[in-house]
């Protein structure tokens, strides 16, 4: 069962079909972080099933809607291979980052063959399995945490070329959690035309915060 409603897939590029496998597999996995941190109420979700996996999705409207608006607001970008990173970040209650979940993108941008959604599929499938059995991801967040999704650009949009998208995005303090940090690996791909790596990173146990 799939999370979003996306046109329909014909006639796209390459690089048009493997991001919007891309943003489907981005949403239900970003359902499932959130759930699993347990920020909310475990009735503001409900089960689906996806890719044959057993997955969490919000059901309250105005947290539905923000993951889902915000990844298809990321799908031209996606595609163009302009969004290097997708993050999902944890604050503490002083706003101070404590957790972050990456997605490292990659599409080939020279890729014509073509794309085989069943084979794409399958490898992200892998990542939803490692995250519902990674017993780091479901460490419980302190009271009072909050999260947001976060896109890291290889280059900034313009507003020229990309139109109306370009103004859903604003700039972020590139500065913010620029010391040391530890990374921990969870899964990654590279089928074809995508590469995906999922890792978290947290602050170093040296690191002040600021």
């Amino acid at each position: 069962m799939r999370f979003l409603g996306l046109m329909d897939r014909k006639n796209q590029s390459p690089q048009g079909q493997t991001a919007q496998v891309v943003v489907d597999f981005l949403e239900v996995a970003i359902n499932c972080i959130v759930f699993l941190k347990g920020l909310y109420p475990t009735r503001a979700f409900e089960r689906r099933r996806y890719m044959n996996v057993v997955v969490n999705k919000a059901r309250h409207p105005q947290l539905a809607n923000y993951i889902h608006s915000s990844l298809f607001a990321l799908l031209p970008y996606i595609e163009k291979g302009l969004a290097e990173r997708v993050v999902v970040i944890f604050y503490d209650q002083d706003h101070v980052p404590m957790e972050k979940f990456v997605f490292k993108l990659t599409i080939d941008q020279s890729y014509q063959s073509s794309v085989s959604e069943t084979e794409l599929e399958f490898a992200l499938r892998a990542f939803l399995v490692k995250l519902n059995a990674a017993e780091p991801i479901a460490k419980p967040l302190p009271s009072g945490a909050n999260w947001e999704i976060t896109a890291y650009f290889r280059e900034l949009p313009s507003r020229e070329n990309d139109g109306e998208e370009a103004k859903l995005w604003v700039p972020t303090d590139t500065k913010q959690w620029m010391q040391p940090r530890n990374i921990t690996p969870i899964k990654s791909m590279d089928s074809n035309p995508l590469k995906v790596q999922l890792y978290m990173e947290h602050p170093s146990l040296t690191e002040p915060k600021v």
